[in-house]
């Protein structure tokens, strides 16, 4: 607005004025030396005009400052208004004149317009924007002359972009502008006679068309001897003729009906490179201007343009005839002259071809390709490319593939690396395509699952792509699939390898050989060679490869031997277990490993030499844990054994004669005791210098003295129960001269450098779970006493997790297993966490010589029936009320402490043993409670004395002290006599409270569980209570042993009390875990659960 303004005040507007048609039209200076032409048009009507458009013939084209020059000019100069209007039979007369024929329009300068097209030769910079140097067609603008002829007086482009005084039919003056502007975009023309079409963009043809439609007539320039226009299509085509060399082939356009115009006779094309849409040529005194329709190759224009002819040799025919002419003709019309010449070619296929070519490491590349035979030529295309032959049939190839989906299978599964290969080819491909079927197989692959289940759920293309053989599978695949593949009928194999591969003639075999004569107590080298043929190859090449998840092995010479036997796989996973638990050291082996069923199971897989079969038998003797030769008991021993505790005699004299320990692990209550005091007897008979040191609870010292006078009168027995500070003696005043002495674990801790001054013969851990915990002092003290023979008694040699058993093989078998982390790393984390359940028969074996483990149910036959049932009992209401208070609290508590489970589990485990209380009786949390019922007292208090007046004998266990002091309570005043016994009884009170029961002085016995739970022997018993259920199972057995054990003759009751809805219940689901856990590994069950978890704290409080 700026520029307008100071262009009408500085003189810039020359002249301006009103045109017939109401518009302001003016010339107006530039910047520089050019002058523009300026029209503004209005809307409405005199009185009240508005500015509908501004047109200038600058580079702006409208409302420029040109325009805002001449508005204010006029203004000033008094032309705000245009003239009057004319009358109505002056606006008319035009109008009028034009229906009356041959009569001219004299009162008006509206004139037709025409464009006319000539041709000029490009040169300079116009050739190079053409292109080339051919003529080039023209066009520019005419108007109808007072003598009824094509003038282009008055009809230059510019006067019809300006309108510089000069009427046009509107319609016609749009039509030529929109064209002119189309042709020349935003270069600037203004004053060029002529615009080339050279450059004319694809809209030309329908700006033209356009024009026509408006009226606007098409001529031609004299120059190029044509009487007449005509806009039309044409589209590319080839003749085909017999040619002395070969075939000649023809570009020719064909137009309409007319003969096909030959390419040598087009004048021109329409159009910038690369994108020509049209051509133009006069032809019978016409111009021809035609679009393209399809529009042709650059290439095929290329070749058009030179106008010459394309020679195909003969040795080129076929392929053209094969793999051109067919393709080509469904894209392009073709005229055949010579028939016989293009025979349509004999095609076979498709079928697949595999192609077998040497690759990196002495392996081969695989791939499959799409086959046709054409002919007497086969060509082979890659199947992932797209289809560009024209004889390939894609409905066909896919079939093709689909039906030998089982033959892909096969070749992919021999590839190892072949999910690799495939994941590499979509990951390549997901960066040109990002389609949902690519992300999707992606993922497949991605997701971890077997090669099997990949393989069969992969697409085609997946089992196509080319993979990577290593040459052991090279081998298998030559060998074992190609014979089958080259008899399929769709199948051709183009196998370029030259090694001769071939299967080796026999399996392999295992030898074990020795350099060492001697097998004393040092190490020894181990030779261990696998023989294929007359080849011997190293084993740790075989164990690698089968380590690595080969199933092949390929040697030197091409013969190739299967891994996947019997006796390979068992020598890889002993070889393992042998670098893991230490067995095997820089190929040494120490002569008096404890492991023998490991080296029973290593030798028997091949051959051994002749001076390693000596230990060879050695190890068989030790791991078959039977003496050479039966022995009777001795006379000594006051006992008729059964045949089981026979059994476990001879177990035991195998043991002693081979000096090594065990764990005596039978069922709780089958005599174990006279089992061991056989073999002392046996053992002191021999020699009567012969000292044992039986280690025991507290509570059970007493009961062991009484069982060696009952059934080993003749061994002298000493029992130490008290430092000297109590007793006035030292340990070996005590001991000298004694065959057996008996002593506790507590004295054990206490006077271990006076106990351990002795050469023990051997030594006895009886109820040995309290040595179970391989951290604590107890058990170190049990490893470092100096003795050749160590036995651990318990019934229990497992309650909570594998490194239990491994506390007490450590003491009795210490060459067994050395390390604690080695064990924990083979055995303990692979079956606890289940990952490799396999281990599990692996241990059994292992531990089979050393542990001798028989239940009630498979060697006590004629022992009475047991029967248990679990009793719940609802609380009352006023109990249930406090308990589900305290649960809410104590629940919110837990479950924080729970986020840092290791660090706080003693203070978890004080608010689960605060449940437990809770559910027994509401005093033991809070005196204030004392009055509220129980439903367990109150259901004992109605049983008991029923069950007294039946004659029946009752055991009453609980773990809370402080719930047996509520019930006797209760029991005194219905008039129950009861004997009672926890852990904070001395040996006098516990004998006597057990001689009560035993001699029928009282009828029920209330024990505590932890201190009743062994060593006691109460056969009387014929009905047994647990109270309150604890999550060790294995502590609650033992009590309940107590009354059923050899010796009962009554069927024994047991009966668990379980409050309903209270943490009772969740402890008994845990139980069934535990006990599960115990039997996987001792009794030979399956493995279920183990040690209380963050999960199983979260279960019991809901």
């Amino acid at each position: 607005m700026n520029k307008g303004t100071r262009y009408s005040n500085t003189g810039m507007v020359l002249e301006y004025g009103w045109n017939q048609r109401g518009e302001l039209t003016g010339t107006c200076r530039g910047s520089g030396r050019e002058i523009y032409q300026v029209t503004v048009t209005f809307n409405g009507v005199p009185s009240s005009r508005t500015i509908a458009n501004a047109r200038c013939t600058c580079p702006v084209g409208m409302f420029c400052k040109h325009g805002v020059a001449l508005l204010l000019v006029a203004a000033r100069g008094g032309a705000t208004r245009p003239p009057p209007t004319v009358s109505w039979r002056t606006m008319f007369s035009g109008v009028l004149a034009e229906t009356e024929p041959g009569v001219a329009d004299t009162s008006s300068q509206v004139r037709p317009l025409a464009l006319c097209f000539g041709v000029e030769t490009p040169n300079g910079y116009f050739a190079q924007l053409a292109g080339s140097s051919d003529p080039m067609l023209m066009l520019y603008p005419m108007t109808m002359g007072k003598r009824g002829k094509w003038i282009k007086t008055g009809a230059s482009w510019a006067n019809v972009l300006d309108s510089r005084g000069w009427d046009f039919p509107p319609a016609q003056e749009i039509a030529v502008t929109a064209l002119h502007r189309a042709l020349t975009g935003n270069s600037y023309s203004y004053g060029a006679e002529r615009v080339g079409l050279s450059q004319a963009p694809v809209t030309f043809w329908t700006l033209l068309e356009a024009a026509q439609r408006a009226g606007v007539t098409l001529i031609a320039d004299p120059a190029l001897r044509a009487t007449s226009v005509r806009v039309t299509t044409t589209r590319l085509s080839y003749t085909l003729r017999a040619h002395a060399t070969g075939a000649q082939l023809t570009t020719v356009f064909e137009i309409g009906d007319a003969d096909p115009l030959p390419a040598g006779e087009v004048r021109g094309l329409l159009g910038p490179a690369r994108k020509t849409h049209g051509l133009w040529t006069v032809r019978d005194g016409t111009l021809l201007l035609a679009a393209f329709d399809p529009v042709p190759s650059t290439a095929e224009l290329d070749a058009a343009r030179t106008g010459e002819d394309v020679l195909i040799p003969a040795d080129d025919l076929p392929e053209f005839s094969a793999e051109v002419l067919p393709r080509l003709s469904r894209a392009r019309s073709v005229h055949v002259h010579d028939e016989q010449l293009f025979a349509p070619p004999r095609i076979e296929g498709p079928f697949a071809v595999l192609t077998l070519s040497p690759g990196t490491g002495g392996g081969a590349r695989l791939s499959w390709s799409i086959g046709y035979q054409v002919n007497d030529t086969r060509h082979v295309f890659d199947p992932a490319e797209a289809v560009t032959v024209a004889y390939r049939d894609k409905a066909a190839e896919a079939a093709l593939w689909e039906s030998l989906r089982p033959e892909l299978s096969a070749t992919a599964w021999m590839c190892r690396a072949w999910a690799v290969h495939a994941r590499e080819y979509w990951q390549r491909r997901l960066y040109r395509e990002s389609s949902v079927a690519v992300l999707d197989e992606l993922d497949l692959l991605l997701s971890g699952q077997s090669a099997e289940a990949l393989i069969a759920a992969s697409s085609i293309v997946s089992l196509l792509v080319p993979m990577e053989l290593s040459g052991v599978e090279t081998a298998v695949l030559v060998v074992e699939a190609l014979p089958e593949l080259d008899e399929h009928p769709d199948v051709i194999v183009d196998n370029r390898l030259d090694m001769d591969y071939r299967p080796a003639g026999a399996a392999p075999s295992i030898e074990f050989s020795s350099e060492d004569g001697e097998f004393g107590n040092d190490w020894f080298s181990l030779g261990i060679t696998v023989t294929v043929g007359t080849t011997a190859v190293p084993v740790a090449d075989v164990i690698r490869e089968i380590v690595s998840g080969a199933t092949h092995m390929l040697l030197a010479d091409g013969v190739y031997f299967s891994l996947d036997t019997p006796e390979l796989r068992k020598l890889a996973d002993l070889l393992a277990e042998a670098r893991a638990l230490g067995e095997i050291e820089s190929g040494k082996v120490h002569s008096g490993t404890l492991n023998a069923t490991f080296w029973e199971e290593l030798l028997a897989l091949g051959v051994v030499d002749e001076q390693l079969a000596r230990w060879q038998e050695r190890m068989s003797a030790l791991a078959s844990a039977v003496p050479p030769h039966r022995l009777d008991p001795p006379n000594e021993l006051r006992a008729d054994l059964r045949d089981y505790q026979r059994s476990g005699y001879d177990w035991l004299n195998f043991l002693w004669d081979n000096e090594l320990g065990g764990i005596l692990a039978d069922d709780m209550g089958l005599g174990k005791t006279v089992q061991a005091l056989a073999l002392i007897s046996r053992a002191v008979a021999e020699d009567p210098h012969t000292s044992f040191l039986v280690i025991a609870p507290t509570s059970v010292v007493a009961n062991w003295a009484a069982e060696c006078r009952k059934f080993a009168p003749e061994l002298e027995v000493a029992t130490v129960t008290a430092t000297r500070a109590k007793t006035g003696k030292s340990f070996d005043q005590q001991a000298t001269g004694t065959n057996v002495v008996v002593t506790s674990y507590t004295l054990l801790r206490l006077l271990f450098d006076e106990i351990n001054e002795y050469s023990w013969s051997g030594v006895i851990f009886d109820e040995a779970q309290f040595i179970k915990n391989h951290t604590g002092k107890t058990h170190q003290c049990a490893r470092r006493l100096d003795s050749g023979f160590k036995l651990a008694i318990t019934g229990t040699p497992m309650e909570n997790n594998l490194m239990e058993l491994w506390s007490l093989l450590s003491v009795t078998a210490p060459g067994l297993f050395p390390s604690p982390v080695a064990f924990t790393d083979y055995f303990r984390k692979p079956i606890e966490s289940h990952s490799t359940p396999e281990r599990l028969g692996v241990l059994r074996r292992r531990i089979k010589p050393v542990m001798l483990r028989r239940t009630k149910d498979q060697v006590a036959i004629d022992l009475p029936p047991k029967q248990e049932q679990a009793l719940v009992l609802d609380l009352s209401s006023r109990h249930r009320k406090i308990y589900d208070t305290r649960l809410a609290r104590e629940r919110q508590k837990v479950l924080g402490l729970l986020g840092d489970w290791e660090k706080n589990r003693f203070q978890v485990f004080r608010s689960l043993s605060l449940l437990r209380q809770l559910s027994l009786h509401a005093a033991l949390v809070d005196e204030s409670h004392h009055g509220v019922s129980s439903s367990k007292v109150d259901y004992l208090t109605e049983q008991l004395p029923e069950l007294v007046a039946e004659g029946h004998n009752a055991l009453v266990f609980s773990q809370f002290t402080r719930f047996l002091h509520i019930l006797t309570a209760h029991l005194d005043k219905v008039g129950i006599a009861y004997s009672y016994l926890d852990g904070s009884m001395n040996a006098a009170e516990r004998a006597d409270a057990v001689r009560r029961f035993t001699s029928g002085e009282t009828k029920v016995f209330l024990i505590s569980l932890k201190a009743g739970g062994f060593g006691l022997n109460l056969t009387e018993a014929d009905y047994c209570f647990v109270c309150d259920p604890w999550w060790n199972p294995a502590a609650e057995a033992q009590a309940v042993d107590r009354a059923h054990r050899i010796g009962q003759t009554r069927p024994v009751n047991v009966y668990r009390l379980v409050s309903a809805g209270t943490i009772e219940e969740r402890v008994v689901a845990l139980q069934d875990r535990k006990r599960a856990l115990f039997d996987a590994v001792v009794d030979d069950g399956e493995l279920f659960g183990t040690t209380i978890s963050a999960d199983d704290i979260r279960a019991m409080i809901g």
